[in-house]
């Protein structure tokens, strides 16, 4: 075992998030850019040579619905390339690992997205596929391309088959209404996370899909059936359902009220999850082409010629901020909410700090709000 002076030095914040809590004098030591040990602060001997950290030290946060960002558009760029430039963007905001998403198009812009995550997965934070559509609800279709709607085909069948094969997490957003649950099912014996979305099922669909295995639904309240008196609909099912939930926390997709109310009337703790779903204006220019439609930045929405909504601008880090800020939710759940849960979403073990590079971590200040990445500290000088 190595001695405590073995380390290139130890990296002493006032609190630690890892596996879900935030734990107070916890110090991590580090070794040419690795986490190679975790222990108390206490613990150490005096003559450690120690790098003390106001606020908090953490994973990078894990964002699974990610359309774009550094001015790419993954259905305009469906190439590995275009899916690194992606996460380096978000990477700037304390995101280190996502999903680069597919939404609906055409069938070959599918087969060239998931060609592109065989190549892509396992660098500069790629971590897998969310396909959104294109088997979805024509009535709820929200900013998604109405002509390239249509049933489960094998173009979908076969890139995930070639993706699960591959031992690539993916996660397929998809209406119950629209695909059986027999198809649905098939999708999940082969290793997709489905998930429902896009989509104004009845209680029936939803039972029967649930019970095929689908156990996510898609950014909670957006483009899906809105609750009501005498019927919950997709969005009130969500929210009483024991199934994760993915929300998008900037004030715009849903309102901050809403989403607390969403929060305390979860059945269970640690099912709700941040999304960004985020466009290309993440750390790139204010406007992109969405389906050969200017899409604009207008004082932080993103509008199309009808003046809808058309993705988001926002970041995990924004969310967190948000939740902490303007919901009071305390910090750790604010974390678990985009770190821990989407980890446990997809079976990804990404918030265990030991075996980490520093890359891969960031410093947030005690109230949550992002510092910047753990790689741009300097480290102490050894003694």
């Amino acid at each position: 075992m190595a001695s405590h002076n073995d380390f290139d030095y130890w990296l002493c914040p006032d609190q630690l998030f890892e596996n879900g809590l935030l734990q107070d004098r916890r110090a991590l030591g580090i070794t040419e850019g690795k986490v190679e040990a975790v222990k108390a602060q206490d613990a150490l001997p005096q003559n450690a040579n120690l790098k003390r950290v106001a606020g908090i030290i953490s994973p990078g946060f894990v964002d699974l619905q990610v359309n774009g960002g550094g001015g790419v558009l993954l259905n305009a760029t469906p190439t590995a390339e275009a899916m690194w430039t992606i996460a380096k963007a978000h990477r700037q905001f304390g995101t280190t690992a996502l999903l680069p998403t597919v939404i609906t198009d055409h069938p070959d812009i599918l087969g060239k997205a998931a060609q592109a995550a065989l190549t892509a997965f396992g660098k500069n934070g790629v971590c897998g596929l969310h396909i959104e559509g294109p088997h979805i609800s024509q009535q709820r279709r929200g900013t998604h391309n109405a002509g390239h709607i249509r049933p489960l085909d094998d173009m979908t069948l076969n890139s995930v088959d070639k993706l699960c094969m591959a031992k690539i997490p993916v996660m397929i957003t998809l209406a119950p209404e629209i695909v059986p649950p027999e198809h649905i099912a098939k999708l999940v014996k082969m290793g997709a996370v489905v998930s429902i979305g896009h989509s104004e099922a009845g209680p029936a669909d939803i039972t029967a899909a649930r019970l095929a295995g689908a156990r996510c639904f898609t950014h909670l309240f957006n483009a899906m059936s809105p609750m009501q008196g005498r019927d919950p609909g997709v969005t009130g099912t969500a929210i009483l359902s024991s199934s994760y939930v993915g929300i998008i926390c900037d004030g715009i997709h849903v309102a901050d009220d809403m989403v607390a109310l969403a929060l305390r009337a979860r059945p269970e703790p640690n099912l709700t999850f941040l999304v960004s779903d985020a466009m290309p204006t993440i750390g790139g220019p204010p406007q992109f082409d969405l389906y050969g439609e200017n899409i604009k930045l207008d004082q932080g929405r993103l509008i199309n010629a009808e003046g809808s909504l058309a993705g988001a601008h926002t970041t995990l880090a924004a969310g967190i901020r948000r939740l902490v800020s303007n919901l009071h939710i305390p910090v750790q759940t604010a974390l678990k909410m985009a770190i821990s849960v989407p980890c446990a979403v997809m079976g990804l073990d990404l918030d265990r700090l030991q075996g980490q590079r520093i890359d891969a971590l960031v410093h947030l200040n005690a109230q949550g709000g992002y510092a910047g990445p753990v790689s741009k500290m300097n480290p102490p000088k050894k003694p």
